[in-house]
């Protein structure tokens, strides 16, 4: 009897598993999607779907932003033996409905929040919201736009200014130096001596009143709220009561005036 056959019974089917766990863990640390252990699932087409928008993402990151058919997205995520019903599924609705998708002239393309081509592209983004006061700009959303993101960013250099959300996030900001100037230590002692943590905008706005300083105030467009038309006093409809016993009409007598008197 061979040594193979000598196994005890289960040591196979236990083998098989170790073998897919290993691959799924493969699968995982490279980013990608594991689509045996979900197929014949509901969710099958949705790891499809996943697969192909993680690796449309992938390739703009490394700077691949061409467009591709849907054949040839799948020849390079290997999904050609997916069904044919599947593959309508991703034509007519899977891919045409994601918003991280772009389709042009029937080929798909990876679509970032911020489409940068490169440093430059960002440093004009990070300027415009400084001019537009509308703050700094996600790293994530950065790195998802912009191929080669941390190249791009090392070559901006003191440019950019991090800044770290109590999140972990962390916020790109245009270092615009023609606002750096010296502030005389004096000063510098007297703002730093005024305690404002207790304090919200309401009762600093209320502070600056009583010292004679106004605050700045929100300028943006305010909503006009529709002026409601009176309604005239005659056009008020008469309120209609439900009757009952119709059919004792000229039968009853009404009483409500006291007993009337005899007929």
């Amino acid at each position: 009897m061979s040594s193979d056959c000598s196994q005890p019974r289960g040591a196979f089917p236990r083998l098989s598993q170790q073998q897919d766990l290993k691959e799924d863990r493969a699968d995982s640390s490279n980013g990608s999607f594991n689509l045996k252990a979900l197929s014949g699932s509901s969710g099958y087409k949705f790891g499809v779907l996943a697969k192909i928008v993680n690796y449309m993402k992938t390739r703009h990151q490394r700077g691949d932003t061409h467009h591709l058919t849907l054949d040839e997205i799948l020849d390079e995520t290997k999904l050609l033996d997916i069904g044919l019903k599947q593959k309508q599924w991703l034509m007519s609705e899977a891919l045409t409905s994601n918003p991280k998708i772009e389709i042009r002239d029937g080929k798909y393309a990876f679509k970032p929040k911020y489409n940068l081509k490169d440093k430059k592209a960002l440093l004009r983004l990070l300027d415009k919201h400084d001019q537009l006061g509308l703050g700094g700009v996600l790293l994530d959303d950065v790195e998802e736009g912009l191929p080669n993101a941390q190249k791009a960013i090392k070559a901006l250099g003191d440019q950019i200014i991090f800044v770290t959300r109590p999140d972990k996030k962390k916020i790109l900001f245009y270092n615009d130096k023609h606002c750096q100037f010296v502030v005389d230590e004096e000063f510098q002692k007297l703002w730093r001596s005024i305690p404002v943590d207790s304090m919200d905008e309401e009762k600093i706005e209320d502070y600056l009143k009583r010292q004679g300083i106004s605050s700045m105030q929100e300028t943006g467009p305010k909503k006009l709220t529709p002026i409601q038309k009176r309604k005239k006093p005659g056009a008020q409809k008469k309120r209609r009561f439900k009757t009952h016993n119709d059919h004792l009409a000229g039968v009853l007598e009404d009483y409500s005036d006291g007993v009337p008197g005899k007929k």
